[in-house]
């Protein structure tokens, strides 16, 4: 069965004036959103592929994928996020210069910043409202807290004092393993239930215990794997005997040990290691597409999956040009080797930063991109399509085509996920509460009123 699964990133914003003139973030953001939206469209909208973009609590702009059901297109229409807001980045400057004003606008796609803050890459995927949620929950949540193995982005934190490397930059900031609120009590599983579908046949699982990942494939990995845990889950196909004693503290001990070696108590008593666990969900995952047939991507994901479980016990550093945590942690030591400086060096927090610069053209990342020294999961033309151009088997189609009529023929509308409105003289509301549906009867009638000359991309 297909999925719909989609992403919810929020970025760090800061602003390097040259001068003393310093202005509040706030007012930089508005500069962003002016370089991407039109004055005429409010800042919290939907674009022409089908994304939202927004601003999140505590100033942070957020970028939501418009609803992938392919597991590629959601990795294809995350990066276009970045390149979205990196495209914004030259005319918000040329706006501050217009002020009399001069200085650079970082946007960061990580999760942390100097003062401890912390905001989020939320996960959401479709789920079946016929199942349990609590006994999915149950099941999953160890999962969660073992992932960030592979799908952590790494970060200098300090123990007592002393600098040290971390997984996981979110692992510190987790509290509970349930809870309703995505600020004052964070937890493993959100249960907030927005399907933005039929409310009797799905509900949304949200997950906001994860990282944001500069990497594509970690990206890949992190979102297929728990695709395909959760519909392993779904269809009765669980891990036994695998609940944790304490899921929240497991996280943040499973984050400071970069061996993998710690031991995290089950219930049952025994302990094991972080990959142990993940071994135990890979071992059920296999017994379960060698008898429910699924997609080829499935399979691509279970092979990788096992080959980087594989790596992280044998050889971790192999895994330098896929995994972010990996990455890092090489680009430091190769640092502080160069050097001889040591953890607590200014200049190392300065690229633990600069790792996640989503500019192309200083971001470290971005960097090693350059170098071809980061394997890559979608080619860039298809990241530059995606800025504009909606996924074209999900309801994030009719959406996009909508919007384009809309700009095209100068009308003022109202979207959300589940509904499009023309506002004004003959004012019309179009439901769209199917998601896997990528097609409109009446938003195809509207796109034959525009040029087809104004419709190509």
């Amino acid at each position: 069965m297909k999925r719909i699964f989609g992403l919810e990133c929020e970025y760090g914003l800061t602003f390097s004036p040259n001068g003393r003139v310093y202005l509040p973030i706030e007012k930089i953001l508005g500069y962003i959103f002016e370089g991407l939206i039109p004055n005429s469209w409010p800042s919290n909208a939907f674009l022409e592929n089908g994304a939202r973009f927004y601003q999140d609590t505590g100033c942070h702009p957020e970028y939501s994928t418009p609803e992938c059901d392919d597991l590629l297109d959601l990795v294809m229409h995350d990066k276009a996020g970045e390149r979205v807001l990196e495209s914004c980045l030259p005319i918000a400057e040329d706006r501050l210069r217009e002020e009399g004003l001069s200085g650079n606008i970082f946007i960061f796609k990580n999760n942390t910043d100097s003062l401890g803050n912390t905001y989020g890459c939320h996960e959401n995927f479709l789920m079946r409202r016929d199942v349990d949620f609590w006994k999915v929950a149950e099941q999953l949540i160890p999962f969660f807290v073992t992932r960030q193995i592979f799908s952590g982005a790494g970060k200098i934190l300090k123990v007592s004092g002393k600098p040290q490397y971390f997984i996981s930059q979110r692992a510190q900031h987790i509290h509970e393993k349930t809870s309703s609120s995505t600020t004052s009590s964070r937890s493993i599983i959100n249960t907030r239930d927005e399907p933005h579908a039929d409310a009797e046949k799905y509900r949304r699982l949200h997950i906001i215990l994860g990282d944001s990942n500069m990497s594509e494939f970690a990206t890949y990995l992190k979102v297929g794997t728990t695709d395909l845990v959760l519909s392993m889950i779904e269809d009765k196909f669980t891990v036994p005997s695998v609940e944790l004693d304490e899921p929240v503290k497991a996280i943040r001990d499973i984050s400071k040990d970069t061996t993998l070696k710690k031991r995290i108590k089950l219930e049952d008593g025994r302990e094991l290691t972080a990959l142990e666990i993940q071994r135990m969900y890979w071992e059920r995952a296999s017994e379960y597409l060698e008898s429910h047939p699924h997609d080829k991507i499935m399979h691509d994901v279970l092979r990788e999956w096992e080959r980087v479980l594989d790596r992280l016990e044998d050889s971790p550093m192999l895994l330098v040009r896929e995994l972010d945590w990996i990455t890092k942690k090489w680009i430091m030591e190769s640092y502080i080797e160069k050097k001889g400086c040591e953890w607590d060096d200014p200049r190392l927090a300065m690229m633990d930063l600069q790792y996640h610069d989503i500019n192309q053209q200083r971001g470290l990342y971005y960097l090693l991109v350059g170098r071809d020294h980061i394997r890559k999961v979608v080619s860039e033309e298809a990241i530059e399509r995606a800025k504009n151009i909606p996924p074209q088997t999900t309801r994030a189609k009719v959406r996009g085509d909508f919007i384009r009529f809309a700009r095209a023929k100068n009308r003022s509308y109202t979207v959300d996920w589940t509904y499009l409105k023309l506002n004004g003289y003959w004012e019309e509301t179009i439901l769209c509460m199917d998601p896997f549906c990528a097609s409109n009867r009446r938003v195809e009638e509207l796109l034959s009123q525009v040029p087809q000359a104004r419709l190509k991309t």
